[in-house]
């Protein structure tokens, strides 16, 4: 007997946001990005317009505390940001990079808001893929790390990030004037997510410039609940919520590499396997359970993960997927 597959029509759809800017449009990039546009629930073709998503790989300005498997990959340009970041793109496909500012950080290596500018523009010269930059977690440095970088970077069409419900308004600031979009970051509240959108788009940045992050957990700590708030999320979208509306970004490559099932040595858990294969099918599951929850941006860091996802993607978004 054959089965009909019942179809559901949504009544509005998932706000479109452009990343990048190319010489036409003022910038430097080889291509902008668009991410959001879905009509449907995720990857439910035979139900509306579904939108492919992207994978940004993470660079860093200092050389980041991973573990070793993690460093492998990057060992002969770890110490360059431009250099690395080509690798990402020219080697293991990236469609974006996510250069995180970590070396900001007062605690840390305290590099200067000179430093951290020097460092976008390298990375920029280096790749023509749109960027993602955020900070290093300081709210005092990110002040002021990030409003430099969004007057450097004037007319690129960054995303930058991270934007919380108690320290929003610099940064939405700067994106208004550079003409940039936004990070929405909340921690797996959807009353605050939406609060934060509100709150944004009050002080006059359009929808079109905000994606969301919701804040994720990584497998087997808390990726279930982070599930229901993305899906939540695609759910209100779809039924006409404009201030949910906004593509989502999960930081999957830093959840996953710090849970102790994907690190820890092989010499103390034997029956767990090798760490390095351990620790990429923990990032790419990860990530590809969030695909199924309405993620639109994956911040990834194994090339070997980036790749078994890549697959997956292409898999889902086939005309022949149902």
């Amino acid at each position: 007997m054959a089965v009909q597959i019942l179809r559901d029509r949504s009544r509005a759809t998932v706000q479109k946001v452009v990343l990048g800017a190319t010489k036409e449009q003022g910038g430097t990039r080889s291509h902008t990005i668009v991410v959001g546009g879905d009509a449907a629930l995720p990857f439910h073709h035979f139900e509306g317009e579904i939108s492919r998503p992207v994978i940004a790989m993470e660079v860093q300005d200092i050389v980041p505390d991973w573990p070793e498997v993690l460093k492998d990959p990057f060992n002969d340009v770890i110490n360059e940001p431009g250099r690395w970041a080509q690798k990402c793109v020219a080697a293991y496909g990236a469609d974006l990079i996510y250069l995180k500012l970590a070396g900001a950080d007062p605690e840390g290596a305290n590099r200067s808001v000179d430093q951290c500018v020097a460092t976008v523009k390298e990375v920029l010269q280096a790749v023509g893929v749109p960027l993602i930059v955020v900070g290093c977690d300081d709210v005092e440095k990110d002040h002021d790390v990030l409003e430099a970088v969004a007057e450097t970077a004037a007319g690129e069409n960054l995303l930058l990030g991270n934007a919380e419900q108690d320290n929003y308004k610099s940064l939405t600031a700067a994106c208004m004037v550079h003409k940039h979009n936004i990070i929405a970051r909340s921690p797996l509240d959807i009353n605050i997510c939406k609060q934060l959108n509100i709150l944004i788009n009050e002080m006059n940045l359009g929808l079109d410039h905000i994606v969301i992050d919701p804040s994720i957990g990584g497998l087997g700590y808390g990726i279930e609940y982070a599930y229901s708030i993305m899906e939540r999320i695609r759910l209100g979208a779809l039924q006409g919520d404009k201030m949910l509306s906004m593509p989502v970004i999960c930081t999957v490559g830093y959840e996953a590499w710090r849970a102790k099932e994907a690190v820890a040595p092989v010499s103390e858990y034997p029956g767990w396997g090798k760490e390095v294969e351990r620790g990429i099918l923990w990032e790419a599951v990860t990530a590809t359970a969030l695909l199924q929850a309405g993620a639109h941006i994956l911040l990834m860091r194994h090339p070997e993960a980036v790749a078994k996802v890549k697959e997956n993607i292409d898999q889902l978004m086939a005309s022949n997927a149902y």
